[in-house]
């Protein structure tokens, strides 16, 4: 799964690997947990490609609102076509989250934290969907959820799933195409040699420390 990530960069850096200009005002994250806004990149209702604040916790159009004891953080790759709740926006509406790394515990060895991130520092692209919930009386929810896909043999040491990264070739892909078949070919484990990780301190657990020093290896 994929339950903390970081989002430390500005929004301006995250509209540019999309082609886009932003002027957005959005403060850096390192701890980012459920249930709070995230950046994504998404195409409107209008049929205009943006970067905007989204719910992290998917809300369905059909639900009856937002409900923090259910929060749909994640949506498994092999069901994400076929289960009610991410069916419709895995057809219509799907977005990309930049982050600047996520963490993962390692459940064998005391559930300690690791931080995996490009080994560059640029940031990574999670493969995402989204929908919009209102009540007909003006209480509108946005919202969002990362798909995951099982590990790939780099993270497989530590956990059985991650998120689903995509390449910049394939950006435009995700968010446009009509093809199902085709977006399923790109719910894969991410292989590339370019990411790394690290072991990290149990701050992290507590989502209340988001600071920079949080990312600090432990020696």
């Amino acid at each position: 799964m994929c339950g903390r990530f970081s989002q430390s960069s500005s929004p301006q850096d995250y509209a540019a690997l999309f082609g886009l200009a932003s002027e957005l005002s959005f403060p850096p994250r390192y701890n980012v947990s459920p249930n709070s806004d995230v950046l994504a990149c998404r195409v409107s209702l209008e049929g205009n490609k943006e970067l905007v604040p989204l719910h992290w916790g998917l809300v369905p159009s059909w639900s009856k609102g937002l409900d923090k004891r259910f929060s749909m953080i994640n949506a498994r790759a092999e069901t994400v076509a076929t289960k009610p709740a991410y069916r419709a926006p895995f057809r219509r509406h799907r977005c990309l989250i930049p982050v600047d790394g996520f963490y993962e515990w390692h459940e064998e060895n005391g559930k300690q934290p690791y931080y995996i991130k490009h080994v560059h520092d640029t940031p990574l692209v999670f493969a995402g969907l989204w929908d919009h919930w209102d009540d007909g009386e003006g209480d509108r929810v946005e919202s969002c959820s990362i798909i995951t896909c099982e590990a790939s043999s780099f993270m497989l040491p530590i956990h059985e799933r991650m998120p689903v990264i995509l390449k910049p070739d394939v950006f435009d892909d995700w968010l446009e195409s009509k093809d199902t078949d085709y977006l399923q070919t790109l719910l894969v484990p991410y292989v590339e040699s370019d990411i790394e990780m690290y072991p990290i301190s149990l701050a992290v657990n507590n989502p209340r420390h988001d600071s920079a020093e949080i990312l600090n290896r432990l020696l």
